[in-house]
This record gives structure tokens, C-alpha cells and sequence, in this order.
């Protein structure tokens, strides 16, 4: 069992502290690192008042993202598919010649 390890993170001027696995801990600072540079990317493009409004655009932006690698993921996953089963069907057809 390994050892928990405590970390600080600091997200949008808020200091959060975390009890983590450690094999989590590089994944977690660059995932903090990635929202505070976009939260001063949303400030800087636009005039937002509350901090509030900024993390739901981070948020948003960042589940956009995995929502549409699964869309890609499942359009590679159907093109694979086709194509193997038509490799399969040129099998079948040379093995029955």
C-alpha cells in the first residue's frame, strides 16, 4: 500500500489542500496549472466580474474536450471496425476459393 502524500493546489487565488496517491501528483499540477492559465486567458478575453463565471468557462471548455475526444475515439473506433470486418471478408472469400 503506498503512502498518501499531501499537496497544496492553488486554482483561481484559492489554495486547496488534497491528500493524493502520489503517482497522482505530476497529472493534478499540471491539470491546476492548465485551469490558471486558461482562467487568465477568459479574463483577459473578456470582461468577467466573478471568478464564478470564469470556472464554469473552464470547466465548460475543458469538458468539451474529453466529450468530443469521445466522439473522435468513437468514429475511429467504427472506421477500425468496418475496415476489419471488410479485411475478414477478404479472407473469407480467398479461404473458400
Amino acid at each position: 500500500m503506498s503512502k498518501k502524500l499531501k499537496i497544496k493546489l492553488s486554482i483561481g487565488d484559492r489554495v486547496y489542500p488534497l491528500t493524493i496517491d502520489p503517482s497522482q501528483e505530476e497529472g493534478l499540477r499540471k491539470a491546476a496549472k492548465n485551469i490558471d492559465v486558461l482562467i487568465k486567458q477568459f479574463e483577459q478575453s473578456y470582461s468577467v466580474r466573478d471568478k464564478q463565471d470564469v470556472l464554469a468557462m473552464c470547466a465548460l471548455q475543458f469538458a468539451t474536450q474529453v466529450e468530443q475526444k469521445s466522439i473522435d475515439n468513437t468514429i475511429v473506433n467504427e472506421h477500425t471496425e468496418q475496415k476489419l470486418n471488410a479485411l475478414n471478408n477478404l479472407l473469407d472469400n480467398y479461404l473458400q476459393s
